[in-house]
């Protein structure tokens, strides 16, 4: 068997594993762990295609078949994306529009035969229409993200980035090696072609060390979350009514900043601005504009910022014994090691450990 064969066994193996492994584990994010275990299936098939033919012999229309299944992958991821980033994400009757690629191409499988040309050029065209999907999925999440929550969540941005870099990566390598394919330099493309097995067989095994980590793959949040822009409403030009206007925002942030110390607040882990809101018996709507239009911050870096505050207090204590990093960090509201020393680093160029050092 070539080391081709070897990598695809292994790649298939795999995905399977994985994707049985999440259809059985218990998460809030069941329907994007469904999603995601089916284009780990549809993965397998297709990476199934280095070494199936060379046990069994198959015909033109099997593998025809089993090509046409490459058109379900990146709709699958698509879904996934979106199901991750938002809990109530639900299929609607026109999200059957994404299955028309796969439909046209098994009619013409049938009408005119293998033509891998057509494959190939058809493949590319999807693969970079919903890599842009899928970029401006992010895009919008992260944004919504941003003015409406705080640390809690922020491990799905990353995930689901370094996912789409990283087929985004995997995309072009593959295209770069059927290019090659089509010419007469057949050392190269075998190259290529170990080098895209390797790759395939790093990234299944990321996928299932990633799952091993972080079993449930995320909570999401709703989709119905609105952005700053939808909710940010125009203002009169006369300058009494933004005289009017600044004096009631400057109010209202005093009103923020002193329920912000009073209250502590931030320290709890799961906070959002609706939460914030509902505390402080102000409309959702309204908190949002001032503090992400008002105050020009965004709410993840406003609250982030008291945490990073209280933070730097317990650090600077001198009782015995001193509270290390990482019961500070779950102290003050952070989740995660990683964005406690980002967050902290922006605030003081330093990260919490430099910074008791320096003291």
């Amino acid at each position: 068997m070539q080391f081709i064969n070897i990598i695809g066994v292994i790649c298939v193996f795999l995905l399977v594993l994985l994707a049985s492994f999440l259809l059985c584990v218990k998460s809030e994010n069941k329907y994007g762990n469904r999603y995601f275990s089916l284009f780990l299936v549809l993965t397998a098939v297709n990476f199934s295609g280095w070494f199936v033919w060379t046990w069994f012999t198959g015909t033109q229309a099997l593998e025809l078949f089993r090509i046409s299944f490459s058109f379900l992958e990146m709709p699958m991821f698509y879904f996934y994306v979106l199901a991750t980033c938002y809990r109530n994400f639900t299929l609607k009757l026109h999200h059957i529009l994404h299955v028309i690629p796969f439909l046209l191409f098994n009619l013409q499988a049938v009408f005119f035969g293998m033509n891998t040309s057509f494959i190939a050029l058809t493949g590319d065209v999807q693969w970079l229409a919903y890599m842009i999907l899928i970029t401006l999925a992010l895009y919008k999440f992260k944004r919504i993200y941003l003015q409406n929550c705080t640390d809690t969540g922020i491990q799905t941005y990353q995930w689901l980035a370094q996912l789409t870099f990283v087929f985004f990566v995997a995309g072009i390598l593959a295209n770069v090696k059927s290019l090659v394919g089509f010419t007469s330099y057949e050392q190269a493309f075998t190259v290529l072609q170990i080098t895209v097995g390797i790759s395939a067989l790093s990234v299944s095994t990321w996928f299932v060390l990633k799952a091993l980590s972080a079993p449930e793959l995320f909570r999401g949040m709703s989709e119905e979350l609105p952005l700053l822009e939808s909710e940010t409403e125009l203002l009169d030009d006369s300058f009494e009514e933004k005289a009017c206007v600044d004096k009631e925002s400057a109010q209202n942030i005093a009103k923020i900043k002193e329920f912000m110390q009073r209250e502590n607040p931030y320290l709890d882990p799961s906070l959002t601005l609706q939460k914030l809101a509902k505390q402080m018996q102000v409309p959702a709507k309204e908190l949002s504009i001032l503090i992400n239009h008002k105050m020009g911050q965004h709410f993840f870096d406003f609250i982030n910022r008291y945490r990073v505050n209280a933070a730097a207090k317990l650090l600077e204590t001198t009782e015995k014994p001193k509270p290390t990093v990482l019961e500070i960090l779950y102290k003050v509201g952070f989740n995660s090691k990683s964005s406690f020393n980002t967050a902290f680093k922006n605030q003081f160029g330093l990260t919490p450990t430099q910074y008791r050092k320096s003291l």
